[in-house]
């Protein structure tokens, strides 16, 4: 059975830090890309961050571009993002999600992210 569990979500002032972390089990998960997604209300879903199957290569959304690093931990089967310089537009559930070949996908969860004063 596939699981993601995020944790570390919470609330934190502005300019303030988080890290987020997701476990995976019943996959192998060196063997998937993974990302971070996030959704604030009343928007869709939108990609802050992915990481190749070894952490060779990532990927952010231009909006958390120098403040958010995803990083990976295969022998932990955890995948990690860390959130600094927050703002209030960073509001959002966030999401971890794994892909596997072309088209089989897991998600989490998600965990709360508040960044408020």
């Amino acid at each position: 059975q596939v699981q993601l569990v995020e944790s570390g979500g919470g609330l934190v002032q502005p300019g303030g830090s988080l890290r987020l972390s997701c476990t995976a089990s019943g996959f192998t998960f060196s063997s998937a890309i993974m990302s971070w997604y996030r959704q604030a209300p009343g928007k869709e879903r939108e990609l802050v961050a992915s990481i190749t199957y070894t952490g060779g290569s990532t990927n952010y959304a231009d909006s958390v571009k120098g403040r958010f690093t995803i990083s990976r931990d295969n022998a932990k089967n955890t995948v990690y993002l860390q959130m600094s310089s927050l703002k209030p537009e960073d509001t959002a559930v966030y999401f971890c999600k794994s892909l596997l070949g072309i088209s089989t996908y897991y998600w989490g969860q998600g965990t709360q992210v508040t960044v408020s004063s």
